[in-house]
């Protein structure tokens, strides 16, 4: 148990920022998942919009929930995917 004021306010600080990082960490993973559909049905336009809306999303994350290489990462591969299919 904290003996120190300034360590229980870190430990409520704490529990308020996890609830906050696990709630952004499954949306972006929800907006990825959109995408990585979209991509599967073979629609175009529908995988760039859906990347269009993941982007500020994943760079949003940036920080709290992932380093800024792993966000650009996986924009790019999922561009890279978008860009290599046919139609």
């Amino acid at each position: 148990m904290a003996h120190h004021k300034s360590a229980l306010t870190r430990i409520r600080r704490n529990a308020r920022r996890a609830l906050i990082n696990r709630d952004r960490r499954g949306r972006v993973r929800t907006f990825i998942r959109r995408v990585e559909e979209a991509i599967a049905s073979g629609d175009k336009k529908q995988a760039v919009a859906a990347l269009r809306e993941a982007q500020p999303e994943l760079m949003r994350s940036v920080g709290p929930i992932m380093h800024g290489n792993t966000a650009s990462r996986k924009i790019s591969r999922l561009s890279a995917r978008i860009k290599a299919m046919n139609s």
